[in-house]
């Protein structure tokens, strides 16, 4: 089996913001049997989700400037440049919905709107 975070093109990651992230949980961990791990972020907690002992996506609440949008699920794709990708997507017709952001012993994720409207985030993983 590949490895998700560091194979180009993969599908890696996958997360729920939402504005009630415990009821989220509960009903996620009763539905799949996904276990719970939180973990404080600032002045937020991010809880990842883990099918068995394996880490498959996380939840947390919707950012203050993202206000008003219904909760949803996003998709992350492992790119071995998130830099060129972002650079590339807009060339064809993509709209920046996150700008590329770091994040601390993660990595670098960037997030954008497909000329059809759909959104998508990519992401290069911090090597560890």
């Amino acid at each position: 089996m590949t490895d998700v975070f560091k194979q180009h093109g993969a599908f890696s990651w996958t997360e729920l913001m939402t504005t009630d992230p415990e009821g989220a949980k509960k009903f996620y961990s009763e539905l799949f049997g996904w276990k719970t791990d939180d973990m404080p972020m600032g002045d937020m907690t991010y809880t990842v989700l883990k099918a068995g002992d394996k880490e498959v996506g996380g939840i947390m609440p919707i950012p203050e400037q993202a206000k008003g949008t219904p909760p949803y699920w996003g998709i992350y794709v492992t790119v071995d440049d998130v830099d060129a990708t972002a650079k590339k997507a807009e060339e064809l017709g993509a709209k920046t919905i996150v700008p590329i952001t770091d994040i601390p012993e993660v990595g670098r994720m960037f997030a954008f709107q497909d000329p059809q409207g759909a959104i998508i985030s990519a992401i290069t993983y911090a090597r560890k």
